[in-house]
């Protein structure tokens, strides 16, 4: 094979010249991802080394020597780096490939064409050169495109803690990447095609919610076009979603997260990337007020304003636990249990003894009994308003302290309506899987 090269290799290069030219053509005019990439003269040149390249691999081979591939994983690097779809250089390269050995035969036939059998054990040698090729620069390109996206998931990563947690709280890659140039919230919401000026909310799901797959970024569908995009940034502690409202109320988020089946609590609407953070601070407040013995449940902070003080204020919390609930809370387990039960349910069911009675199984005279029991222990009546409020935050504050002490919460003893510690009654806690 290296004779037969040697004796053709003047007309070889003029031919493979020529079947550059042509591939260069025949690719910008078939191939747009080429055409935007590349012009003629550089392409042209590329496909030139190549085939020259692919020669020197087979004259290596019949000496019993190893191709050298680094250029081609050089080459598909370099294509990886610049978005040329993988598809498109491996469809030139074939193309190459035939070309190439059309040259071969070509120049034989014109110098001896006797000589053509000869060359025919060469087909075999010169697929495997550019098999070698082929798979140098596949492996290069995807290792490329690989670390490419793990650099732009981290950027968007970082990006997005500018966003959440603003100029005071950086995350230690947000931190990082601040420190090398990263744009404060207005630029970084550019960077992940954001709005200048918009409706935007965060939503903080619960750290027990590990492992269940996100929402996507937009809904699936009819009229996903117009769906609310959620940008989801995972963390040890749970998943962060900001939301682009766009013209979707901020009740449209319940409806978005029901299918998750997580705990979940939302910020209220702010309407610049810059008041972000301020929203996901909220969110997690508003999650806080929303207690794992509920099951899963989206707390919208706007609807749960008064728990969330109580959430935001612990030392003010502990206080109004003790001053208001502290004579019920010194009762044994089982008659603290019965009245903050109770209690809670009442409050749920607005001030109806009936509907407690019903959710309770119990007679409506036995819900009676215990309200009083209770008004007489915490010396405030359930017919004051402001002396309800104080009972309703106080209960909140039992709710919260319970949650976050989960070792001392007792055993629910009826499976079919298991009963918070301090709380209201809850049918099922989940939904069955």
């Amino acid at each position: 094979m290296e004779r037969i090269i040697e004796e053709i290799r003047e007309d070889l290069s003029r031919r493979i010249a020529v079947a550059a030219d042509r591939l260069a053509d025949r690719t910008l005019a078939e191939d747009p991802a080429y055409a935007a990439l590349l012009g003629r003269a550089e392409l042209r040149e590329r496909i030139h080394h190549t085939l020259r390249q692919a020669v020197e691999g087979l004259l290596r081979t019949s000496r019993g020597l190893p191709v050298e591939l680094a250029e081609a994983r050089a080459v598909g690097a370099l294509r990886a780096e610049q978005g040329l779809p993988l598809t498109s250089l491996l469809r030139t390269h074939r193309r190459g490939g035939r070309l190439l050995w059309q040259s071969l035969t070509e120049a034989v036939t014109a110098h001896d064409r006797a000589a053509l059998p000869r060359l025919l054990p060469g087909a075999t040698a010169l697929w495997d050169v550019l098999d070698q090729m082929t798979d140098a620069m596949t492996e290069s390109y995807r290792l490329t495109e690989s670390a490419h996206g793990d650099r732009d998931r981290e950027r968007r990563a970082a990006l997005l803690d500018v966003l959440l947690d603003g100029g005071d709280g950086l995350s230690a890659t947000a931190a990082e990447v601040s420190a090398a140039g990263v744009p404060a919230a207005g630029a970084a919401a550019a960077q992940l095609g954001l709005p200048e000026r918009g409706r935007f909310t965060v939503v903080v799901l619960a750290g027990d919610a590990s492992g269940i797959q996100a929402a996507p970024t937009t809904a699936a569908g009819p009229g996903a076009a117009s769906a609310p995009r959620v940008l989801w940034r995972i963390r040890t502690d749970g998943e962060i979603g900001l939301v682009e409202l766009g013209h979707h109320p901020l009740e449209s988020v319940r409806e978005l997260l029901a299918p998750l089946g997580v705990r979940a609590g939302v910020g209220p609407v702010v309407t610049a990337p810059a008041e972000v953070a301020r929203a996901h601070r909220l969110a997690a407040l508003a999650l806080r007020t929303a207690p794992e013995s509920e099951g899963p449940r989206t707390a919208l902070l706007d609807e749960r304003l008064p728990a969330a003080l109580v959430a935001a204020q612990a030392e003010l919390a502990g206080r109004l636990r003790q001053v208001v609930l502290g004579p019920v809370l010194a009762l044994p387990a089982a008659d603290r249990r019965t009245l903050l039960t109770t209690l809670g349910t009442w409050l749920a069911c607005r001030g109806s003894t009936t509907d407690a009675a019903q959710r309770l199984y119990c007679h409506r005279n036995t819900v009676s009994n215990r309200l009083r029991r209770l008004e007489q222990l915490t010396g405030r009546s359930l017919s004051d308003p402001r002396q309800v409020v104080e009972l309703a935050l106080a209960h909140s504050a039992v709710l919260q302290r319970v949650e976050a002490e989960p070792a001392t919460r007792p055993a629910a003893p009826d499976p079919r309506a298991a009963r918070t510690p301090g709380g209201t009654v809850r049918r099922s806690p989940r939904r069955p899987a």
